[in-house]
């Protein structure tokens, strides 16, 4: 077993390990939607724009992961795990929020699952496009998570506390993030690159929401942006 092999295990693991945060996250959405007290919001400051981001960065490894050579399955049958999940979230914001937006991004989020699944199966024939179009989307989530984690992180720093965002997902995902850091350099950069690029980045915005749970338990700032929520909702 060489380096490649190892660090594709290893990433393989802690991609698992990720999925459970993201199940956390989904468990907590279910915890707050069976609570009786009905002004507790089931996704309470989760970011639609940050979970859409977070879809179609996983769902763009999916494709990216079938359309290189060898067919990578360290890369490709994880993230289609997580693409279902993160789905579900989507799905719990729409049926929460019933807003227009959440509505058409659960459209396209299924719609594009559909899509990916189904150029699985259409092997060589999407190869080359297939490895370009996914190579370009990445570099477009790449920004777009950025973005989109930012506007989670505004969120948090806005109204001075969490809400129904789970911690447990942001380190498991932290934890995936420096593995497949690890697993890009043992691709090769002319292969991994993007995979780098978008695992450096998620990385870097899960420590910053990680340290912003302990910043709402310690911060008086915090807690005056706490207090002045509830007055207005008061």
């Amino acid at each position: 077993m060489d380096f490649y092999d190892i660090a594709g295990t290893v990433n393989t693991a802690f991609i698992f390990v990720s999925l459970y945060g993201v199940f956390s996250q989904l468990k907590k959405i279910w915890s707050r939607k069976g609570n009786d007290d009905k002004s507790v919001r089931p996704t309470e400051l989760l970011s639609l724009n940050q979970f859409t981001v977070s879809y179609l960065a996983y769902l763009s490894f999916f494709v990216y992961g079938y359309s290189i050579e060898p067919f990578n399955h360290y890369i490709v049958w994880p993230r289609l795990i997580a693409s279902l999940l993160v789905l579900l979230i989507i799905m719990e914001i729409w049926f929460d929020r019933k807003s227009t937006s959440a509505a058409i991004s659960f459209s396209v989020a299924a719609s594009t699952l559909i899509l990916a699944c189904a150029g699985l199966f259409f092997g060589e024939t999407i190869l080359d496009k297939g490895k370009l179009i996914s190579t370009c989307i990445i570099l477009v989530v790449t920004l777009l998570i950025a973005q989109g984690y930012f506007h989670q992180i505004r969120l948090i720093y806005k109204s001075g506390h969490t809400g129904a965002v789970d911690l447990k997902m942001s380190q498991f995902i932290l934890m995936m993030d420096l593995s497949t850091i690890v697993f890009a350099f043992s691709m090769g950069i002319a292969k991994g690159w993007p995979l780098l690029m978008l695992a450096v980045t998620s990385g870097v915005t899960k420590l910053i929401i990680m340290y912003l749970f302990r910043w709402v338990k310690t911060s008086p700032l915090a807690a005056e942006r706490r207090h002045a929520v509830l007055t207005q909702s008061a």
